[in-house]
């Protein structure tokens, strides 16, 4: 069975791991990527442009699927940051605002307070939602 998941990532970052063709969750951990598995599809949810950024950006930034379940660990100088591959699909960043009335995952009061964890699991009905908005 697949699953959902949604990631907590800045902008910047995504599309970096857009170009790379990698995923990565929480700067690098490992043990995000093990609770996923191939073929689940990961969502991007960017809060921010840029880490440490101020003002809100709320954006879904990218989707995909992962092809296999392998994950190793890059090697940038001083950063060593676990990834695993990513089939992103074509997609638009897509405002919060355009589908949060639709989605389970905001319809609690504080439910952005689950965004701090960096990966979450996602409903069918949201992963649908999400993905047929992003593909528009």
């Amino acid at each position: 069975m697949t699953r959902g998941w949604l990631g907590v990532v800045s902008a910047v970052h995504v599309r970096r791991g857009i170009q790379l063709g990698i995923a990565q969750i929480n700067h690098g951990k490992r043990a995000p990527l093990t609770r996923m598995h191939a073929d689940d599809t990961l969502i991007y949810y960017s809060p921010t442009e840029q880490r440490g950024d101020r003002a809100p950006y709320q954006h879904f930034t990218a989707i995909g699927s992962f092809p296999d379940d392998d994950i190793w660990q890059a090697d940038e100088g001083s950063f060593k940051p676990y990834r695993r591959r990513i089939d992103y699909l074509t997609a638009r960043p897509v405002p919060l605002a355009e589908v949060r009335p639709r989605l389970h995952l905001t319809q609690e009061p504080n439910w952005g307070y689950q965004l701090r964890y960096g990966l979450i699991p996602l409903d069918t009905h949201d992963v649908q939602i999400i993905t047929e908005a992003m593909r528009a």
